[in-house]
């Protein structure tokens, strides 16, 4: 069975693990400490890493709160929606809102235009 995971997790997955870089390559910058310039570098680098998970959480709490709430069939949960096809937040069950891919086989492109034609074409 394939697992699906939902946009909005997969996106603050990706702004968990900024954090955790920036804060490892941070860490990293300690052993140049006899070397300023290449500390500071890494030091900055690290920093840049750690802000810009705040600049993925803020834009996905934005993306968030225009996503369409649905019940899951499945669990009973209430979930977000983003685009044409996503998965439960809460259980990975494949969700559309498209009433031409029901039934069909999840794929994340058909949240893309070239998914589309490749559908319309079928």
């Amino acid at each position: 069975m394939i697992k699906y995971t939902s946009k909005i997790n997969k996106i603050r997955t990706f702004a968990l693990s900024l954090v955790f870089i920036g804060i490892i390559i941070m860490y990293a910058g300690i052993y140049f400490k006899t070397n300023f310039l290449i500390m500071t570098i890494f030091m900055m680098i690290g920093f840049l890493a750690t802000l810009s998970s705040a600049v993925v959480y803020f834009w996905i709490g934005m993306m968030s709160t225009k996503a369409v709430q649905v019940v899951c069939p499945n669990c009973n949960k209430i979930t977000k929606v983003l685009g044409r096809a996503d998965a439960c937040m809460a259980c990975n069950q494949p969700l559309t809102l498209d009433k031409n891919l029901e039934g069909l086989e999840f794929d994340d492109q058909y949240n893309t235009r070239k998914g589309m034609k490749k559908l319309a074409k079928k």
